[in-house]
């Protein structure tokens, strides 16, 4: 069933599952720390999809993103990985075959150009005032997320910046969140994971870390992966879900 809660700052709903329901049988706590996704759950790809008008590409932001996600979850169920810059050049020669490698660069370095969601910003500030430590999470690489985090001030708030690239496996296999938990120090039950992807958070839940969903981007959570933990509209909304869940 679905509980809602009234809370000082925002309404938020708790996920809770009844005894001999098959799924989502399992009791969270308030976390000791909360790994954030970044590619749009903290920052925008607009500015790709501008970039992509610019050049002339009738292919949207958002194809382009899906068939960059979908072959690589395709090459690591497979056995097989590589990192984000080539999924998104090789992708992006999919769906703008119009684009040479020169036009593909330009479009691609739109990636370290991206916005910040308004959303962020309190949510880490609340985050980090309650004494949750805070990281990210991306399939992307550490470096370019760093220089993101740098460029909106937002690096001082995170304490771990974390990447598949060091492990191998792409998200949402279990080994990039079980290296979450690793590079934390922390077991799964007192780390959650917050995502605007409903993908991202079924592999989170599986390695056994609490979820928080938001649902500014996909609007519905497919039912056909496990349920988060926490939803709410925004990351705000999901942040104060979580903590003032019981500790």
């Amino acid at each position: 069933m679905t509980r809602t809660v009234e809370h000082p700052y925002v309404s938020w709903r708790v996920q809770r599952w009844c005894a001999g329901q098959t799924r989502g049988m399992r009791e969270v706590r308030r976390p000791e720390a909360v790994v954030f996704d970044v590619v749009e759950t903290m920052f925008s790809l607009g500015r790709v999809g501008d970039a992509l008008a610019e050049a002339g590409q009738p292919t949207t932001v958002e194809l382009f993103f899906t068939r960059l996600l979908r072959d690589a979850f395709a090459l690591g169920s497979a056995g097989r990985f590589r990192p984000f810059t080539q999924h998104a050049d090789a992708a992006l020669s999919v769906v703008a075959p119009a684009l040479d490698a020169t036009g593909r660069e330009q479009v691609l370095a739109a990636f370290g150009d991206l916005d910040v969601h308004q959303d962020v910003i309190p949510a880490f500030e609340h985050l980090r005032a309650q004494g949750v430590r805070v990281a990210t999470l991306s399939n992307g690489a550490a470096p370019a997320t760093v220089r993101l985090l740098d460029r909106h001030g937002l690096i001082e708030h995170v304490e771990l910046v974390i990447s598949v690239d060091e492990v191998q496996v792409w998200k949402p296999q279990p080994a990039p969140y079980r290296h979450a938990l690793e590079r934390l120090g922390l077991p799964a039950d007192r780390v959650a994971m917050v995502a605007v992807h409903a993908w991202d958070l079924h592999g989170a839940r599986n390695a056994g870390l609490v979820t928080g969903w938001a649902s500014r981007l996909e609007g519905t959570y497919s039912p056909v992966f496990d349920p988060p933990d926490v939803s709410g509209v925004d990351l705000v909304e999901v942040v104060e879900g979580l903590l003032v869940m019981s500790a």
